[in-house]
């Protein structure tokens, strides 16, 4: 994008502490950030939230709505409600009044409002949800997909999230040859299910993924994979189980630290590495999960998200932005796919 500022459509109104918490997050986020906040939703409501910070709103607010709540089925709601924070936040990405959407919202509405308004990039069959989080390596994240997008898949989709989560790998985590791998119940090609065994197939015979074999849960966070691909039932209870998993060693770390003036005096030396472990295991600093395959950088974060979580996924949408990771995944897929064609007229 160059020195261009980057455009962020926020849904003020999705989850569980909108508008205070995503207001806060978006406020911060542009003044660090160096991008443009469109805070979506209604006026009175957002506006009230933004005065709270300051008495001169440097955002500007995009006029919605309603919001889709949590126990809406997504597309009829999205069909009822056109004017839905939402529906009103992917309208500006689709008109390009805006480079990205992020929203805390109920992610199933997110998604099925991306699909309809922004359509899947060509060639991409189901988009996925790709989570970054931390490993045993230090400053080596590794990206999951599907987390939570498509509960039941077939192994083209999981193919396509190989490939993707390959071009997120390289571009926006820096990684030149990502290790791809297949999660699984072992690490031999004959091991897993139906799905499992026909999409090893396919990973090993595409020369634009370096698939490098399966990987058991054990290998999620050991930093030996950089990308790591299921479906999306699977990948959503891995994440959730991570989630909670850092939140248990944290509160386990905080217990056990002395008490008293020790504790005290403890705490204060360790202080700096009780902050980067904390960035390393909250959830919270990173943001929630790039929606790859729709025709538009969409952020889904959690609909418990506060201020942190929100800047750290404006944060994330600029990278995306910045990264062009959408052009890539579509100019790669191109070059696959000519590849695959020459191949073919070869072998016939």
């Amino acid at each position: 994008m160059g020195s261009t500022q980057a455009r962020i459509a926020i849904d003020a109104m999705g989850g569980d502490h909108a508008p205070a918490e995503i207001v806060a997050g978006a406020l911060r986020a542009q003044e660090e950030l160096g991008v443009k906040i469109l805070l979506v939703g209604d006026p009175e409501e957002v506006g009230a939230a933004v005065r709270k910070h300051t008495s001169a709103s440097p955002l500007e607010i995009i006029p919605a709505e309603g919001t889709i709540e949590m126990g809406e089925e997504p597309l009829s709601a999205l069909r009822r409600k056109p004017k839905a924070s939402i529906n009103v936040a992917m309208d500006l990405v689709k008109r390009k009044e805006a480079d990205a959407v992020v929203s805390a919202g109920h992610s199933g509405a997110v998604m099925a409002a991306a699909l309809l308004r922004l359509g899947r990039l060509k060639g991409i069959d189901r988009p996925a949800i790709g989570a970054v989080l931390p490993t045993l390596i230090a400053g080596k994240p590794v990206i999951i997909l599907d987390v939570g997008a498509n509960v039941d898949c077939r192994p083209k989709f999981l193919e396509q999230f190989a490939f993707m989560g390959t071009v997120y790998s390289q571009y926006v985590l820096g990684i030149e040859t990502p290790k791809v791998g297949l999660l699984n119940i072992g690490e031999e090609s004959s091991k897993g299910n139906e799905l499992a065994l026909r999409t090893h197939q396919l990973l090993q015979k595409n020369p634009q993924i370096p698939f490098v074999g399966n990987a058991e849960g054990r290998d999620v966070l050991s930093g030996n994979f950089d990308v790591i691909v299921c479906d999306g039932f699977v990948g959503n209870v891995l994440l959730k189980f991570a989630e909670a998993v850092g939140e248990v060693a944290l509160q386990i770390l905080r217990e056990e630290l002395p008490q008293g003036v020790r504790g005290k005096i403890g705490t204060s030396v360790l202080k700096p590495n009780l902050r980067r472990i904390k960035q390393r295991m909250d959830h919270a600093e990173h943001g929630g999960g790039l929606l790859l395959g729709v025709d538009g950088v969409c952020i889904i974060s959690h609909g418990s998200s506060q201020a942190p979580t929100i800047f750290n996924a404006v944060r994330l949408a600029r990278e995306a932005i910045d990264n062009r990771v959408l052009d890539r995944i579509q100019s790669r897929y191109k070059e696959d796919s000519q590849t695959s064609a020459v191949s073919g007229q070869q072998d016939g």
